[in-house]
């Protein structure tokens, strides 16, 4: 067998082709790569706006695009369809930009959520509306730069899975492309549930956070770290942290990008402080139903 022939061959049972037209270090190519590995072919994506997107065109897999003000409502009427066909077994996947999950059409998410539609819904978290322009969203974090806050955004960032885990859904997790073994678990326990289920995944992104394209695993393992970005499941109301690692000083997260370059020492303490409440809440919940 020939070099081509043994590359061809491998290729053709990844649902990913090689090749797509996102930025250098997006981590957008490596997230769908882990993202269908444990979703399977037996699936049809909705989803568009984001511009981690760009990977979805390399994609084997039925898809629909959207745009921002149609998170979710699109994928409720697919699922209702495959129920109608008696065809369950195929998983509705709906994916969008933190814009559009948790600022434009958050009140459609959330009516799929009340309603329990069946489908996963997943947010890929990059922090601001990075197709349009790095413009600040609702996600965007405290003191980042973005173009529409350009001496740092002044309000803290929606925390998004704790207003949905509050709409009592079957089940929802956060994600880091820095730990694919965990990210690709939870997703395959979130195929076997039936109902609304929601996955956050932040992404780092070098051109809007102002990194290295080549550290965009580290910058997304830090994020982890620092507890920054704390990786946790919530299944029928029990929230259990998936990971406890030793933590880091926050600065050590923040000096990498160019987006908190400006913050003085006050305000890397303030984040520091608002992350170690956040995480002796976490804790301190770990293993407890967190219903209210």
């Amino acid at each position: 067998m020939s070099l081509v022939e043994k590359f061809e061959e491998h290729y053709k049972e990844k649902l990913v082709r090689p090749g797509n037209g996102c930025c250098p270090g997006c981590g957008g190519s490596l997230a769908w790569r882990m993202l269908l590995e444990a979703l399977g072919k037996n699936t049809v994506l909705y989803g568009g706006a984001p511009c981690a997107g760009c990977a979805m065109r390399v994609i084997k897999l039925p898809r629909f695009g959207f745009h921002f003000s149609f998170v979710g409502d699109g994928a409720s009427g697919i699922a209702a369809a495959f129920k109608v066909k008696g065809r369950e077994d195929i998983t509705v996947f709906s994916s969008a930009g933190d814009g559009g999950v948790g600022d434009i059409s958050f009140g459609k998410v959330s009516a799929c959520a009340e309603r329990n539609d069946n489908f996963i819904q997943c947010c890929i978290d990059n922090e601001a509306y990075m197709n349009t322009g790095i413009q600040k969203s609702g996600l965007t974090p405290y003191g980042a730069w973005t173009t529409t806050t350009p001496t740092g955004k002044k309000s803290k960032k929606k925390m998004i899975p704790m207003i949905l885990a509050q709409h009592r859904i079957p089940y929802l997790a956060t994600l880091s492309i820095a730990y694919p073994q965990d990210l690709m678990k939870k997703v395959r326990k979130a195929k076997e549930i039936r109902g609304f289920r929601y996955l956050h995944l932040v992404m780092p992104c070098p051109t809007g956070w102002r990194f290295p394209a080549s550290k965009t695993v580290e910058v997304a393992r830090l994020a982890v770290q620092t507890w920054i970005w704390p990786l946790y499941e919530v299944e029928k109301g029990i929230l259990r942290l998936t990971m406890k690692p030793k933590q880091r000083p926050v600065e050590d997260y923040l000096r990498l990008q160019g987006r908190f370059r400006h913050l003085t020492e006050d305000e890397i303490a303030e984040i520091q402080r608002s992350v170690d409440e956040e995480k002796e809440r976490l804790l301190e919940r770990d293993g407890k139903n967190i219903w209210l």
